[in-house]
């Protein structure tokens, strides 16, 4: 891949098989649109847009099955959101569609600083993307769900992003119990995937995988200068792939047709 940075100062040019950076004014969007393979062979299109007046970022992709999936890294707050539209079957007796949202706390290693997202630039646009590395499966136990409108007036971010969510956002009291109220959620319930009755209450999983993430920078370094000093400058990124396990409380079965035994 061809990803790079440069710096400020133009320093010799150095290999590097990653993105190409430019320079952008910040206090704006940037957009970039990725091509990778999805974990189900297909070829998606991820949009990673980056706000440095926000301070956030937002991942957006859709799945072969039509899910679509955003992540937002806020890291003024530390917060990470991910919002999952899930299209549903009628014939079922499902709605036309489901929206899941999952809000925990971030970790600033998971994702390059914003500011370093809003200055890439892809040199081949058209390249289907792999990740450089495969990280695990990161597995969070939702015990709390909140109503989306309770969090409106201090995080409207949260309240736009999982407005749609009908049982509201599913967050862990461990991250955030020093600004919402704790959910009345059931502790000890079975899990949906070995519960038969479709109207009992259990615990339900959804899985999902980042594909392509910039998470970390690289540096090289410069030229000895007169001082005899090689500097170190931002010179390109490292990408990664990120898996994510998401427990939570449903009211019943039929709510969860995802999580099947197998």
């Amino acid at each position: 891949m061809s990803f790079r940075m440069y710096a400020r100062e133009i320093s010799p040019p150095v290999r590097i098989s990653l993105l190409v950076v430019t320079l952008v004014s910040l206090g704006i969007c940037s957009e970039l649109k990725v091509r990778v393979r999805l974990s189900d062979g297909l070829i998606g299109e991820e949009i990673l847009d980056a706000n440095s007046e926000n301070d956030d970022i937002t991942v957006e992709f859709k799945q072969g099955d039509g899910t679509h999936i955003t992540v937002v890294f806020d890291f003024k707050r530390d917060v990470r959101i991910v919002r999952a539209l899930i299209l549903g079957e009628p014939e079922r007796g499902q709605n036309q569609y489901q929206v899941l949202c999952f809000v925990s706390r971030l970790d600033h290693h998971e994702i390059i600083p914003t500011e370093s997202m809003a200055r890439l630039r892809q040199k081949n646009p058209h390249l289907v993307r792999t990740a450089e590395e495969k990280r695990g499966v990161e597995h969070l136990h939702m015990d709390m769900a909140v109503n989306a409108s309770h969090a409106g007036h201090r995080n409207t971010l949260i309240h736009s992003v999982c407005k749609e969510a009908r049982e509201g956002f599913y967050t862990r009291t461990a991250d955030t119990k020093h600004w919402l109220d704790k959910g009345d959620v059931p502790k000890l319930l079975d899990r949906c995937s070995s519960t038969l009755d479709l109207w009992q209450p259990c615990f339900c999983s959804y899985h999902l995988r980042l594909e392509w993430l910039p998470c970390l920078l690289k540096y090289c370094r410069s030229r000895r200068g007169a001082a005899g000093r090689a500097n170190p400058y931002k010179c390109g990124i490292r990408s990664c792939s990120k898996g994510y396990r998401f427990d939570y409380y449903v009211p019943h079965k039929q709510l969860c047709p995802w999580d099947e035994e197998t």
